[in-house]
């Protein structure tokens, strides 16, 4: 287990030879042992064809390799770390929340179209997102960022959940994701709750939500 969350806003990472993991610059706070940082444009086990790829779709939040023996705490902006473990499935999850991953994940861009079509495209627009996001892929650990913690809900077929798009933090799964609108008179006229849209997620997996409607 690469990760421990030693606090709600730093986790400690355990680096041994021959392994590594990649951390956004800047966010290491502490560390012992025989601990070198280095620059990284490649990320994770995409290559450098995923770099370009995460490049051109704004997705290239700038990471660092951590290598060595030791420990290292990590935080960044006093922002809520929560540690999500991928066991072969994918996670998708904007690039500035991820705050490290383990060298054994995959990291790629995936266009938001491709998941909930035309309506993808709308939800990357509505949330400030844009039209893309990131993935990591494979087996290993992530520690991501969010406002005032975050709470992890399953989605099952029989209950999918709906999401605001500006508390949704990152979902891994077999899961489905389109906008929903419940648009009415009111909205129109300034006059309506504020939740005229929503994320619907489908499927088998889990969403995980932060408590705010702030983005980082």
């Amino acid at each position: 287990m690469t990760f421990r969350e030693i606090n709600p806003k730093m986790v400690e990472a355990t680096v041994v030879p021959g392994q590594r993991l990649f951390s956004q610059r800047g966010a290491m706070l502490a560390y012992r042992g025989e601990v070198t940082f280095t620059p990284n444009i490649t990320g994770g086990r995409g290559g450098v064809m995923s770099m370009i790829g995460r490049r051109l779709a704004d997705e290239d939040t700038p990471l660092m390799t951590v290598e060595g023996s030791g420990t290292v705490l990590f935080g960044h902006g006093g922002h809520h770390v929560q540690v999500i473990r991928l066991a072969g499935d994918t996670l998708y999850v904007e690039a500035d929340r991820l705050l490290a991953f383990e060298g054994t994940l995959r990291q790629g861009t995936m266009f938001m179209g491709s998941q909930g079509g035309v309506m993808g495209m709308v939800r990357g627009q509505v949330t400030g997102q844009g039209l893309f996001t990131t993935t990591l892929e494979g087996h290993g650990a992530v520690a991501v960022m969010a406002h005032g913690g975050v709470l992890k809900i399953p989605v099952t077929p029989q209950r999918p959940v709906h999401v605001d798009p500006q508390a949704y933090v990152a979902h891994h799964g077999d899961l489905r994701n389109k906008l929903s609108t419940a648009l009415g008179w009111r909205d129109m006229v300034g006059r309506g709750s504020g939740e005229a849209f929503q994320l619907e997620l489908s499927g088998n997996g889990a969403v995980y939500v932060q408590a705010s409607e702030e983005k980082l």
